[in-house]
């Protein structure tokens, strides 16, 4: 199969879809790889690595658009991008349709094959080709979260871990999934007083074993929510449906019993945000004040740290990319987790839960892939 890399064209994303290390084992497989000059710019990797690992360069975008069989990227495609895909053609990225009607528009007008990432399962119920860029997030959200908080851009002046004899800031972490889990390790490695809500009694319990008394965990409720973010210096907003609309779990109406220059980090802004004064931000401008509270939402994060990113992506997505490219939809019809993954088949939407958060009709997968 011939498969197509574009380099990523969204504000400030550094990250690529395929890694030299990437493109070899496709290429040793069988698979004709093409690259957009450029692309791999952002990890360090120029054309000439690129040409050495067994790839083809191509000047353009949208020559690999219009020739490659499969695309394989990192961020959802862009107006310009979704306009070239066609018929028949496998879409293999991140796409995260429930917060973005008119991606959804596009790609089914498209008549494409879009596979997302995000929505790939595997044998165990994880979200195994979005579990690395959640492990990235959750720590940068507290990287972000500490560079909020200094006066000088606009926080209360604290530093998250304090220092002997000074309390260090309390760091509330809405969601104890991957991205909660490694923003309350980042936090509490720096000495914050860290609380972690979740609706999982078993998930708290191996939060619990985890981290050993490090941080406390609390069963998420209305009240408990409310308590918790009113005395907090920083929210990190880490909650995930899979393939749906964030739940809104922090009201506009919560902000004014928030503390004075407190700051929120939303995680979960791709699927809409879990706070409802959310808007996705850039790395260029990431912060923005809603009634005294800055917010940073960021939607790519990890690109921010391309190098680390991209390897820890391409180590999860390379089986699965592989198996399309050899088999194409006769993959997805023989795996199940594949199968969750596709989102978008022949003009249909093929995932539930995004299609219930458009009000779009749903085909399932197996159905979209017979027809």
């Amino acid at each position: 199969m011939r498969v197509g890399v574009p380099k990523e064209i969204k504000m400030h994303e550094y990250r690529v879809g395929l890694t030299p290390g990437a493109v070899r084992e496709y290429v040793h497989a069988g698979h004709e790889v093409v690259v957009e000059t450029g692309a791999g710019a952002g990890i360090g990797a120029g054309d000439d690595v690129y040409r050495t690992a067994g790839a083809r360069i191509a000047d353009t975008a949208a020559e690999i658009l219009s020739t490659a069989e499969m695309i394989v990227k990192v961020k959802e495609p862009q107006p310009g991008e979704w306009a070239q895909l066609r018929s028949g053609q496998i879409l293999f990225t991140y796409l995260h349709l429930a917060a973005d009607p008119a991606q959804a528009k596009g790609l089914i007008e498209s008549g494409c094959t879009a596979v997302a990432y995000e929505t790939v399962t595997d044998a165990r119920g994880g979200l195994p080709l979005l579990a690395p860029m959640s492990e990235v997030a959750g720590r940068l959200s507290i990287e972000a979260a500490g560079g909020a908080l200094q006066r000088h851009r606009g926080g209360r002046g604290l530093l998250l871990g304090g220092v002997p004899g000074v309390k260090p800031a309390h760091v509330v972490v809405l969601g104890g999934g991957v991205v909660g889990t490694h923003a309350a390790r980042m936090a509490a490695g720096l000495g914050a007083e860290v609380t972690v809500l979740d609706r999982s009694l078993p998930r708290l319990r191996e939060l619990d074993d985890l981290f050993q008394g490090r941080v406390r965990t609390r069963y998420s409720t209305i009240d408990s929510i409310e308590q918790e973010v009113f005395s907090a210096d920083a929210v990190i907003g880490a909650v995930l449906v899979a393939g749906a609309t964030a739940p809104k779990l922090v009201t506009k109406a919560m902000l004014k019993s928030m503390k004075p220059a407190s700051v929120i980090v939303d995680v979960a802004i791709d699927q809409g945000g879990c706070f409802e004064t959310s808007h996705a931000t850039t790395h260029a401008e990431p912060t923005y004040e809603v009634n005294g509270i800055i917010h940073y939402c960021v939607a790519n994060m990890p690109g921010a740290v391309p190098v680390t990113s991209s390897e820890a992506l391409n180590n999860a997505t390379l089986p699965f990319g592989l198996a399309l490219a050899g088999k194409g939809l006769a993959a997805i019809a023989a795996n199940q987790h594949l199968a969750a993954g596709l989102n978008v088949h022949h003009g249909q939407l093929t995932h539930k839960a995004a299609a219930e958060s458009l009000s779009l009709p749903y085909v399932p997968a197996e159905q979209a892939i017979a027809a």
